[in-house]
């Protein structure tokens, strides 16, 4: 397939079909040239005994020169090059093929395949970049051994890396040198990578729990060399975890982890030679915030960990492709709850539940609910790129996740074991990875297939009645789909196996020991219960008296509960829920019902004002020393304005914004006196700790500060802010402290942040990853009718610091205006939707794969209110006459349809 959208080809899991021959080894040559790379590939290709037979050979390939071509070492002139790749006719049954092509990588600025950035080269090659490297059968159910050779000017390119160990290396006559690396694992291609340039390690040796020897090394460009201690401590932690709670050692003599700044994704899981985004290996106190932190840690362990779940057992097609991602998040998760001390610590454990969730329910509810609305495993698609979705990866996740519930750790454990112990070495599917879970545990999981095929949010609506003659409280759940997206609606098939953990809490607070109808005796304080019908009643017995339930707890699986709590239980359940996702959960549904009554009113131009039970709720959180402070920050953190606009019929992004901003500074306000002690108590004096205790008190002082900014009268939120950020020794407060000094120049049209905003950039003009996070704090700062920040965005895209072609600036500046400020980009007079539509052609034309990620920001237009949606439907024809790549065909004409 080419680049173009002319003819987009529908790709169907029903038509799967195994491929009509295997290859069973590769050899490799690169003369690596940055305007013309020669590839020599060598084959040994054999007909498959499972596929129909052809006499025809059909290989993929993308932007490449035809060279030559050779069978069993003897030129072969019975070859077809066409816009798709190549055919070799009438081909014997088994035969070892050359094929020597050239590419240009200098030119590539897809960032997909072999391509050259900052003068080095890297691949990227999932899902199909390797047909830009070479022709190949590249789809993930052919597997080969590889053994690659590298070529290079060594004075430009003294580092040359590839997949597995390296076996020889030396240098050649013409100023050049070599690097030969055997991966001795069979791989899908998708798994290939090479990296050549002038680059640095970190270097460590280590021991496995079996005693091998290992060496890991982070390659950086040299003035980065500094900020790469808190990857390597990341990937030596995801080893030692993933030996102890699976097994599982890692494989290879050695493992790379490789920067690189202009990069589509987070990171990629190349055997032994996994490519990152600068973004997810650098950090330095002075360069990185707690988030940072905490996100290079999770990222390095979830490409670590897709060594087992995604390389040694892989997916046998594109659609299973949450098999090893879903598996994988679900992975990196867990690990991340330990690292914060979540095995030990419950709340810091509930914490790491919490952000997941609010991910979740934020970015792939909302998917859910629109055009790309897919199930897990999809059954179609036109560009496999647009399926890196949130519902392949998060609710992916979730799924994984609910086997745990169900099964509990240790018989969850026992499925991977037997996973593993069957498919060691083979591509395989989501229903593979199912039955290793059901047979390990002696269970029948037919109707949990459904999880994977069916599309859209499962709605469990709860009803209760308490008997107290009988002393009998009786839960009723009901499962469907509400009001699901056509797209979702087409797939429904029946009920789901729902794993639904309740609690039930008495009148003075506490948790009541639970037995079900039936039982002998209670068994616990929390019950998962197996919701399987369209309606199904559970029944407690021995309950002394009228409880509150607590559902669905810890989330215990990816449903919008519908149950009519009041507001004093929300109130009483965030006091007092032993369970510390509901307590966060009981705020959330308080907090949302306000902003959601104060949005109406503000839309209809009705006075504002908060009921005081809220700020009631919201100061006992704030005061309460028993809670974490990295729980209460999340407790104390409204809703947001996405999230919100989407609980209403028709999405109001400007009455939300009215609404929040009214309810944070009556927050503010009421609790000023609270925010200001609680700001002093947090702070971490000495040097910057990223350790999770220390980010808690971080974080909940800057939200404190965060308040203040909303105050009338802010003098005190920019003299703190001012101060915190003139004395901060690490990035996070002195974020913070911008941004709060933002949201006060914004109300008061003070040149304070200016002056900040001038001092931050000269401080780190030649720390990419830092000025990144300057055009994102201004693309994100609130404005106002007289200052919209449209024009502040329109103005740095002329700044020379500004470059469209890095996905990195495209996200911080771009991105984060039309995805992570809504009251801005969703102007009424549309100017927000005309600069999406420029911008998603001008990047179409650049890079297809971030140009699509773009277009996603308006796939919702028609839940928005009548004037929003006539000019976002004008913005989406616009980018469908002028689009030219399937990746963001696919979108605009699903959105449009």
């Amino acid at each position: 397939m080419t680049d173009t959208a002319a003819t987009p080809n529908v790709i169907r899991r029903a038509d799967y079909a195994p491929p009509a021959f295997l290859i069973d080894t590769v050899d490799l040559e690169f003369d690596l040239v940055p305007e013309r790379t020669i590839v020599k590939n060598t084959m040994r290709v054999r007909r498959n005994p499972a596929a129909a037979h052809t006499r025809d050979l059909e290989l993929m390939g993308e932007q490449l020169e035809f060279v030559s071509a050779a069978i069993d070492a003897k030129p072969y002139a019975n070859v077809r090059v066409h816009d798709h790749g190549i055919t070799i006719e009438d081909v014997p049954d088994s035969f070892e093929l050359t094929l020597t092509g050239a590419c240009d990588p200098a030119a590539n600025t897809t960032l997909s395949g072999l391509y050259v950035s900052s003068g080095n080269f890297f691949t990227q090659c999932e899902a199909e970049g390797f047909r830009r490297i070479t022709w190949f059968l590249d789809r993930p159910d052919v597997m080969a051994t590889y053994t690659v050779t590298l070529r290079a000017d060594k004075a430009a390119y003294p580092v040359l890396l590839s997949n597995g160990n390296l076996i020889a290396e030396g240098d050649l006559p013409d100023g050049r040198h070599y690097a030969k690396w055997e991966d001795p694992f069979r791989k899908p291609s998708y798994l290939f990578a090479l990296v050549a340039g002038k680059l640095v390690a970190l270097e460590e040796r280590i021991k496995t729990g079996s005693g091998k020897d290992k060496l890991l090394q982070v390659w950086v460009e040299p003035h980065d060399l500094d900020k790469t201690r808190h990857a390597m401590d990341s990937l030596i932690h995801s080893i030692r975890w993933d030996e102890a709670r699976f097994g599982l050692e890692l494989d290879l003599d050695r493992f790379m982890i490789v920067a690189v700044s202009d990069f589509n994704m987070g990171a990629m899981e190349n055997k032994g030679l996994n490519i990152f985004n600068t973004k997810y290996v650098l950090a330095n106190p002075e360069t990185a915030t707690d988030t940072d932190f905490a996100n290079i840690e999770a990222v390095v362990g979830h490409e670590y960990f897709h060594n087992w779940t995604g390389n040694r057992v892989t997916c046998r097609d594109w659609f299973q492709l949450s098999l090893k991602e879903g598996l994988t998040v679900f992975r990196d998760q867990e690990f991340s709850a330990a690292m914060s001390g979540g095995d030990e610590n419950a709340a810091a454990r509930a914490t790491k539940r919490i952000e997941d969730v609010r991910v979740l329910r934020q970015m792939q509810f909302a998917e859910d609910a629109g055009p790309m609305a897919h199930p897990v495993r999809p059954e179609s698609y036109v560009e496999i790129n647009n399926f890196y979705t949130m519902t392949v990866y998060e609710k992916g996740a979730e799924v994984v996740r609910m086997y745990q519930t169900l099964f509990g750790r240790d018989g969850f454990r026992k499925g991977m074991d037997l996973y593993f112990q069957r498919y060691d070495g083979q591509a395989v599917t989501c229903d593979d990875f199912r039955a290793a879970m059901a047979d390990a545990n002696g269970c029948d999981l037919a109707q949990y297939e459904r999880w994977y095929s069916q599309a859209g949010t499962p709605r469990v609506r709860v009803t209760t009645r308490y008997d107290e003659a009988q002393k009998r409280y009786s839960v009723t759940l009901a499962q469907d789909y509400g009001n699901a997206s056509p797209a979702a609606r087409e797939t429904q098939m029946g009920p789901l196996l729902i794993p639904f953990a309740i609690g039930l809490i008495g009148p003075d607070g506490a948790d009541l020991p639970l037995r079900l109808e039936g039982e002998s005796a209670a068994n616990g304080t929390t019950r998962v219960l197996e919701f399987t019908e369209a309606q199904q009643t559970f029944t407690f017995v021995d309950v002394p008296a009228k409880p509150l339930p607590s559902l669905l707890r810890d989330f215990s699986a990816p449903v919008i509960v519908e149950y009519d709590y009041g507001d004093d239980e929300l109130a009483f359940l965030l006091a007092n829920d032993s369970d510390a996702f509901n307590r966060w959960e009981a705020g959330q549904r308080f907090a949302t019902r306000e902003l959601l009554a104060l949005a109406a009113r503000a839309a209809a131009g009705e006075p504002l004002e908060v009921d005081g039970g809220l700020v009631d709720a919201f100061g006992r959180v704030l005061n309460d020393e028993t809670l974490s402070p990295s729980f209460r920050e999340l407790a104390l953190m409204l809703p947001s304005e996405t999230y919100l606009a989407e609980q209403m019929a028709l999405s109001d992004p400007a009455a939300v914004h009215t609404a929040r901003q009214f309810v944070r500074k009556r927050l503010g306000t009421a609790l000023k006196a609270d925010w200001l002690a609680t700001f002093d108590k947090h702070r971490t004096p000495g040097a910057y700790e990223p350790t999770p205790e220390a980010a808690g008190h971080r974080a909940l002082k800057n939200l404190a500060l965060s308040y203040l900014s909303e105050l009338d009268d802010p003098a005190d939120a920019v003299r703190l802010a001012t101060a915190q950020y003139d004395a901060a020794n690490n990035m996070t407060d002195r974020a913070a402290a911008l941004s709060a000094l933002l949201n006060t120049s914004a109300a008061t049209g003070g040149d304070v942040a200016s002056r900040a905003l001038a001092d931050f950039y000269t401080r780190f003009e030649r720390e990419p990853l830092v000025i990144d996070k300057w055009f994102a704090l201004q693309a994100t700062q609130r404005g106002s009718a007289q200052r919209p920040v449209i024009e502040t965005v329109r103005a740095l895209m002329q700044h020379p610091a500004f470059n469209l072609k890095n996905p990195n600036r495209a996200r911080s500046l771009i991105f984060s205006f039309c995805a992570a400020n809504p009251a801005q980009f969703h102007a009424a007079d549309g100017s927000g939707y005309a600069f999406w539509a420029e911008q998603v052609l001008e990047l179409d034309a650049i890079n297809p794969q971030v140009a699509a990620r773009l277009a996603r920001n308006l796939e919702l237009w028609r839940r928005f209110t009548p004037q929003l949606r006539e000019r976002m439907r004008a913005a989406l024809e616009k980018v469908a006459a002028g689009v030219k790549s399937r990746d963001v065909r696919e979108i605009v004409e699903k959105a449009l349809a």
